[in-house]
């Protein structure tokens, strides 16, 4: 049995695999196995899986016949793993040398449930910035209620937000089995995951070195386009309103849904308005428009004035609240080149 299992899901990611296994490889720490979930991957990422296995023992592919999206490619890792912990690693990223030797220590010396590192998020054009959203320490029950969870349940607007990245995280295999905790959806994913490890975890112990290397692509920059966005946040928001319900959590922030809901807003506003959207300027407009006059939407700008954002979404805020989508789309239309 190893120590810890990473999982790797995989899916059209050839130009970064190497550098992602690699960087498990290299560890200081050698008590693992790297789980590697090929999605129904297009392009050369399933030979490549293969090939690592073949030059590694500790290396084990699963190959999926059709794609089914990362929540169940990280399920069927999860199902597989054989470690005592586990930890997350996405193909186009990658780990420090030291971070599952410090993460390991860590927990081992606190005897926590759990461990977590900083991110080094690094730039299309080279450039890197270390952050740490958690200060070092070891924290009990109350202190990851209030510095984990109640930030990720309505602290979803003021910056900075708390990132829900399942990557920089060591988590106890017993515990995801024991609450039955896995992953569902496409969007936000990770985020729910890890709120609900946070619900029955103990302990949490937290260095502040940057052990993941997170590299934002150029497509990540420039916004995809989701065609069924309504439909994948609400999916998001059913899942999450059955979370806060099952773990009592709207007392600590009775306006979540508020906080969620201009959220998901906002980052529906700039999906309708990204570059390779196929609809024209006026189906923009108008699907705006729509998704704004949902009931939970229309509740949402009307109870809750978004303050604390950063300057470009408070202006699309303040745009939305006045209804003046004709000025925001074309502001949209000089910032996106449309």
């Amino acid at each position: 049995m190893p120590k810890i299992s990473v999982i790797v899901p995989v899916y059209r990611a050839e130009k970064f695999l190497h550098r992602c296994f690699d960087s498990v490889v290299r560890q200081t720490f050698s008590d693992w196995e790297l789980i590697l979930v090929d999605d129904a991957s297009p392009d050369g990422s399933p030979a490549l899986c293969d090939q690592f296995a073949a030059r590694d023992s500790r290396v084990r592919v699963f190959h999926r016949k059709k794609n089914q999206g990362v929540s169940e490619a990280r399920n069927l890792g999860l199902n597989e793993a054989k470690g005592e912990y586990i930890a997350f690693l996405d193909s186009d990223d990658c780990y420090e040398p030291r971070a599952l030797e410090t993460l390991w220590n860590l927990r081992e010396q606190s005897g926590a449930d759990a461990a977590a590192c900083g991110i080094t998020y690094v730039f299309p054009d080279g450039t890197a910035s270390p952050q740490s959203q958690l200060p070092a320490g070891v924290f009990g029950p109350e202190e990851i209620r209030e510095k984990l969870v109640n930030p990720l349940v309505g602290d979803r607007l003021a910056q900075p937000v708390f990132n829900g990245f399942c990557f920089c995280y060591l988590y106890s295999a017993e515990l995801i089995r024991k609450a039955r905790i896995a992953f569902d959806g496409p969007y936000l994913e990770d985020e729910l995951f890890i709120l609900e490890y946070f619900c029955n975890a103990r302990s949490l112990a937290v260095t502040d070195q940057p052990l993941y290397r997170y590299f934002l692509q150029e497509e990540s920059v420039t916004h995809r386009y989701m065609k069924n966005f309504p439909q994948v946040f609400a999916r998001f928001m059913k899942r999450k309103e059955a979370l806060v319900a099952r773990y009592g959590l709207e007392s600590a922030r009775p306006r979540w849904r508020e906080s969620t809901n201009w959220a998901g807003l906002l980052i529906a506003v700039g999906n309708e308005y990204a570059r390779d959207n196929p609809k024209t300027i006026r189906q923009r407009q108008k699907a705006v428009k729509e998704f704004c006059r949902r009931p939970e939407m229309e509740k949402a700008v009307r109870e809750l004035a978004p303050a604390g954002l950063s300057p470009n979404k408070q202006m699309v805020a303040n745009l939305v609240r006045g209804k003046h989508f004709f000025i925001l789309t074309q502001l949209y239309r000089l910032k996106n080149r449309i």
